[in-house]
C-alpha cells in the first residue's frame, strides 16, 4: 500500500517536471507565454523552465528563411509586359515583435504579408524603368532598390531581409 501511494507521488511528480521542461534548439528562438501575453524570450539554446498548464511555448525558427512569390506581371515605362519570379531570404530578428505582428498565423501569416510587400516594391521599381533597363546589367541595382524598399516595409513583422532576386 505505502509502495503504491509512493510509486504515484513519484509519478506526479515526473509528470509535472516533464510538463515544465523544455528543449530550444540551436535553430530556434522560443517564446513562453502566459495566458497569450509574453512573459519570456528563450534565446540561447538548451534546456529550460516553464509553468506546466499555464505556460505555452512557442518555437521559431532562428535560420534564414526562403520566400518563393508567385509570378507578377509588371508593366515597365515602355508599356511591355513582363512576368516576373522573385525570390527572397529573410531571418526572424524580434520575436516578440513577430509575434505582436502575425498572431498565432505565424510564419504562413508572416510570408503572405512579406509577400504583398514583395510585390509592392517590384511593381514599384520595375515600373518606373523601361523594359530594358530589367533586362540589361541594371538589374543588380534594381534589385538593390527593391531589396531596400522591402527591409523598410518589412520592419513591423519583427523580421530583416536579407536578399531579395
Amino acid at each position: 500500500m505505502v509502495l503504491r501511494i509512493i510509486s504515484g507521488v513519484v509519478a506526479l511528480i515526473a509528470f509535472f517536471a516533464y510538463s515544465s521542461l523544455f528543449v530550444v534548439d540551436e535553430r530556434q528562438k522560443a517564446l513562453v507565454l502566459q495566458f497569450g501575453q509574453v512573459k519570456d524570450v528563450k534565446e540561447d539554446p538548451g534546456l529550460a523552465f516553464k509553468l506546466p498548464f499555464i505556460q505555452q511555448v512557442v518555437k521559431y525558427d532562428d535560420r534564414i528563411l526562403s520566400l518563393d512569390t508567385r509570378p507578377l506581371e509588371v508593366t515597365p515605362l515602355d508599356d511591355r509586359r513582363l512576368v516576373v519570379d522573385a525570390f527572397a531570404r529573410y531571418r526572424i530578428v524580434n520575436v516578440v515583435q513577430f509575434r505582436q505582428a502575425v498572431g498565432t498565423g505565424g510564419i504562413v501569416t508572416a510570408e503572405s504579408r512579406l509577400e504583398r510587400i514583395l510585390n509592392a516594391a517590384l511593381r514599384e521599381v520595375l515600373g518606373s524603368v523601361t523594359s530594358n533597363a530589367v533586362l540589361s546589367t541594371d538589374r543588380i541595382e534594381l534589385m538593390t532598390r527593391i531589396t531596400d524598399s522591402a527591409k523598410i516595409e518589412s520592419k513591423g513583422l519583427g523580421i530583416e531581409i536579407v536578399d531579395v532576386r
